[in-house]
């Protein structure tokens, strides 16, 4: 079995319950699956849960290279060089990323508002950036993005393999059994 999830902004990625946090379990009543991946807490988008502890290292571990998109709406406006950066492979201290997909886009469509908004800046713009990543470290894409100088506001997993969120036509909290093989 394979769940396609858009997990809203604050939900925990796990089924136990946090006293004053929504969960996993808030959402998804089908027992006896687990998330493939994490997204924090205040990361959006594309989960998926599987009951195939093979279907979910295929998944989640950065060996296998799975390609995944997300959409970062960032401070300011970055530079051709700052995108460079981001497509070459940043050095986080800890670690440096592999190579990655960068290009500026426009907001994407069919965009739900979150709840709570970003911080609002009347004199710093914001962009928003698509970023293909084919591995996955705790907050990437956001020590990326500020190594960079354009720190994230707001991230949303746009796409895991071939499963598209947009695809999906998936709202927030919304979930739905898909095809296993589909990554």
């Amino acid at each position: 079995m394979l769940i396609a999830f858009n997990k809203p902004f604050g939900v925990i990625c796990r089924f136990r319950q946090e006293p004053g946090r929504p969960s996993l379990a808030d959402h998804i009543a089908v027992p006896r699956v687990y998330p493939a991946g994490r997204l924090d807490a205040d990361s959006e988008g594309l989960l998926l849960l599987t009951d195939d502890g093979a279907l979910q290292a295929r998944i989640a571990s950065p060996r296998h290279e799975l390609e995944k998109v997300y959409w970062a709406q960032v401070e300011g406006r970055p530079t051709g060089e700052a995108l460079a950066a981001l497509r070459d492979g940043i050095d986080l201290g800890d670690f440096r990323t592999r190579p990655a997909g960068a290009r500026l886009i426009d907001e994407p469509g069919r965009l739900w508002s979150r709840d709570p908004p970003i911080r609002y800046r009347a004199r710093i713009p914001t962009s928003w950036l698509e970023l293909t990543l084919r591995e996955g470290k705790n907050r990437q894409v956001r020590r990326m993005t500020a190594r960079v100088g354009h720190p994230t506001l707001r991230l949303i997993r746009a796409s895991i393999g071939k499963v598209d969120l947009e695809r999906l036509g998936l709202g927030p909290g919304e979930w739905r059994s898909i095809d296993p093989s589909s990554p």
